[in-house]
């Protein structure tokens, strides 16, 4: 038998008993997960161990692909949009301060440079998983607060990924290269628009026309295919495996069956990512442990008070009252998941001390328990400082807050400067694409096709550079004369008059880079001085003269493109208006069996007077309900679409997706017993009918069955008449006396 599956086994089973325990305890199961890791590691002598350790790595590996394609799944690029200022002022606000927090308690604690600087990045991120727990039991998701926790984890998540890419080009070069760092960043956004603008343009496309040949089962087999595909991408690009899985979660995310993928992909994400997880406790060293004892307990220190302050200044920064500001900071004082795959990769890579890695599992382990005590000791710190708090400063925190709601968003010139700049850097990343794909494969082909048949060279190359240029054309038009209206710039300028100085060099950068794609590739295929001026008077011809026909072209493409982007969104009853989105959201809810609304008619449920929200629709075993009247019937599993606000929708979805506290469904012993009567001539049975024989009142029994002649006559209707010589067989959960019968 393979090494493999004996490991297998003992990791699953392990991990399966102490898990168990651990819900038990009302402890989260990561550390469950860990503790198991370490009993079945090689520091656990009394305990079978695992043989084959490199193929634990191999699915260890895979479980942190699962880890991060599930998060991109739960990953929306709409989702970040929403997050606004608040989640992306505290996420940074928190990773500024707590790198240079952590990587200066190294220092201190004598540890090398790169150890200092991983240290730093792995105390920046907080554990989505152990601050969504705590909430689940603490009973907080209602809670205004926790919205705020919930925006800038979302940005959290995001600054993980990026930082991965950028400790990976760190380890490789084995020490900080602000240039090297700079051109993998460029890279990295280069790679991830691409990414995400193919995706989401062809994907959802693929998806829409397998859709009629797919079942779950094949979606699941798709979704996985696509994920490591991505993967693979990655690798070959220079990136982390993790970061692809992300990217293609994200692409998916955006898809009509994400919400299956997600579903479907769950038990995998689970059972692979539990070997990771375990693999993280195989490595726990108690002699370790008890040598680092004073730095394990000095940076669990330094990230209970300094993280959690770190972020309570990042969201009073971010203009949130100051009770907010400490109840969600307060929430951010653990590490988690993310930091043991930035310890992992700095391993992987060989440049942090391996003792690194069971300290900060250690630091994991001890701010985990304190979490839940930190978020219920939120509200008691601020009622006991607030009080002490100068009147002045609460002033000015009232004041800086009252400026940061007020602010208005009208045309200015830096809307406009941000939607021009967001225009080169997405049409520049496709251009910069298609280049690519014409340089290493279009030319390459056309080269050797003409070779092949005897043709001059200048003509193949003469050919990949009209190919390219017509492929180019819509994403040169739209690079040069997208969104540039001119009356709306009259009117800024009208405005703004100071702001010429802005607007005309970012107008003459759009043109200046449309012509640049154009001049890189004549300079590629054909010599720029003879080339550039005939291929470019052409292009530009050609480009007049059909522009309406490019036009055309690029609108088709960008509205397929917004058409997927958004045929999620779409399967609500309609969109709400840019103007009320920062009033009202619309999600959607399953109802559960174990709900209160069950079975409840909706002007029964007063979800309007209770709870501030209203069903837009009801989806019903694949039939959708618009706008469901007054005395619709709420039944479980019904997916509704609601409207409200953000808070609202948060306390309501506790009533709506109501779980029971078991994990097994423990149902009691109960025995139904059979029994077997004959008819008897001048029984009392005999000549009447199983209607008035009445069974369900009388004995709390079911007839299932007559045997007649050698005949059965199962489930017999309520006109049969019992007959002499009759058997029949009932059932009854009661311990029935046949005597019963006889007596009647």
């Amino acid at each position: 038998m393979p090494p493999l599956f004996l490991d297998l086994a003992i990791i699953l089973v392990t991990a399966g008993i102490i898990t168990v325990i651990f819900k038990w305890l009302k402890q989260p199961l990561v550390l469950g997960y860990i503790v198991a890791g370490f009993f079945i590691g090689p520091y656990f002598p009394w305990f079978p161990a695992i043989t084959d350790d490199a193929n634990i790595h191999v699915w260890s590996d895979i479980g942190i692909v699962f880890l991060m394609f599930a998060l991109g799944l739960e990953f929306s690029v709409k989702k970040l949009k929403k997050v606004g200022a608040t989640g992306a002022i505290t996420a940074l606000t928190e990773l500024f301060l707590m790198f240079l927090i952590g990587s200066t308690v190294g220092k201190i604690l004598g540890f090398e440079k790169m150890d200092c600087i991983f240290l730093g990045c792995m105390l920046s991120i907080s554990s989505t998983t152990i601050i969504i727990k705590s909430f689940d039991d603490l009973k907080l998701k209602q809670q205004k607060f926790t919205g705020t926790v919930t925006a800038v984890l979302v940005v959290e998540d995001l600054i993980a990924v990026l930082l991965l890419v950028v400790l990976s080009t760190i380890s490789v070069s084995k020490s900080f290269d602000g240039g090297k760092l700079g051109m993998s960043l460029i890279k990295l956004v280069f790679f991830l628009i691409v990414w995400f603008m193919f995706g989401i343009y062809l994907i959802p496309t693929f998806l829409k026309w397998m859709r009629k040949w797919m079942t779950e089962e094949t979606l699941c087999i798709v979704a996985v295919g696509l994920c490591f595909g991505m993967v693979v991408f990655a690798s070959y690009a220079g990136f982390s495996s993790a970061l692809g899985a992300f990217v293609m979660g994200a692409i998916l995310s955006e898809t009509i069956e994400a919400d299956t993928i997600h579903r479907i992909i769950t038990p995998l994400k689970n059972l692979f990512g539990a070997v990771f997880f375990v693999s993280v406790g195989m490595l726990v060293n108690p002699e370790v442990l008890v040598k680092y004892i004073v730095p394990i307990f000095v940076i669990a220190l330094t990230v209970v008070l300094f993280k959690s302050s770190a972020a309570t200044m990042g969201v009073l920064l971010s203009g949130k009252p100051i009770k907010t500001a400490v109840q969600s900071g307060f929430c951010f004082c653990q590490i988690g998941e993310f930091s043991f795959i930035i310890a992992g990769l700095g391993l992987s890579f060989g440049v942090i001390d391996e003792n690194l890695y069971p300290i900060i599992v250690s630091v994991s382990i001890i701010t985990t328990f304190v979490t839940p005590y930190m978020i219920k000791g939120a509200l008691p710190f601020y009622d006991k400082m607030y009080p002490k708090v100068p009147d002045r400063w609460k002033e000015a925190l009232e004041r800086y807050s009252d400026q940061s709601k007020s602010v208005e968003h009208d045309i200015s010139v830096k809307k406009f400067l941000k939607k021009q700049l967001s225009s080169i850097l997405i049409y520049g990343a496709i251009l910069t694409a298609l280049l690519l794909l014409s340089f290493s494969l279009l030319g390459p082909f056309i080269d050797k096709t003409f070779a092949e048949a005897g043709l001059g060279a200048f003509w193949g190359r003469f050919l990949s550079v009209i190919v390219t240029l017509a492929v180019m054309a819509p994403f040169v038009w739209a690079m040069a004369v997208k969104n540039v209206n001119r009356d709306r710039i009259k009117r800024l300028l009208s405005a703004y008059g100071h702001s010429r100085a802005v607007v005309v060099p970012v107008l003459l950068l759009r043109y200046f880079t449309a012509i640049l794609f154009v001049g890189l590739t004549v300079a590629h295929y054909i010599d720029m001085a003879v080339g550039f001026a005939i291929v470019l008077a052409v292009f530009l011809l050609l480009l007049f003269l059909f522009s309406r026909h490019v036009m055309g072209f690029y609108h088709r493409i960008e509205s397929h493109f917004v058409s997927n982007f958004n045929k999620r969104q779409a399967q609500n009853s309609f969109r709400i208006p840019e103007n009320l989105e920062q009033y009202f959201y619309m999600e959607k809810m399953v109802l559960t069996p174990y709900s209160i609304l069950v079975g409840k008619r909706l002007f029964e449920s007063r979800l309007r007077q209770d709870y501030s929200v209203n069903v837009v629709s009801v989806e019903r075993g694949g039939k959708i309900y618009d706008l469901p009247d007054k005395d619709f019937m709420l039944m479980p599993l019904d997916k509704l679409t609601m409207i409200g606000n953000e808070e609202r929708l948060a306390a309501f979805r506790n009533i709506v997706e109501v779980e029971p506290e078991m994990l097994v469904h423990d149902y009691s012993d109960h025995e139904i017993n059979i029994y077997r009567y004959g008819v008897v001539a001048h029984g009392p049975l005999c000549g009447n009918d199983l209607l008035h024989a009445d069974f369900q009142k009388k004995y709390n029994a079911m007839v299932i069955a007559i045997e007649r002649g050698g005949n059965y006559l199962l489930n017999p209707p309520a006109s049969t008449i019992f007959a002499a010589g009759d058997i029949v067989w009932f059932v009854s959960p009661e311990v029935i006396s046949l005597q019963r019968f006889e007596m009647m």
